[in-house]
């Protein structure tokens, strides 16, 4: 099963890569797959920002895995 992971862009490194935070973790992930800019909620899969997400969205998933690391 393949999961992608929610975050935060932090930063656009250049024009391929940005800094994507998760729960405080800072992590640089390839973006040229998807237009996004500084504070973009974004899913990552495999070190690539793959889609653009609501706040909404991306605060149900981030609930879900944090229930699913208390189990």
């Amino acid at each position: 099963m393949c999961v992608a992971v929610p975050g935060t862009v932090t930063r656009i490194i250049d024009e391929k890569y940005a800094e994507v935070e998760f729960s405080g973790n800072i992590l640089k992930a390839a973006s040229g797959l998807v237009d996004i800019k500084e504070g973009d909620r974004v899913l990552v899969h495999a070190g690539c920002i793959i889609q653009k997400v609501s706040e909404r969205e991306a605060s149900e998933l981030e609930e879900v895995f944090r229930e699913l690391g208390e189990h």
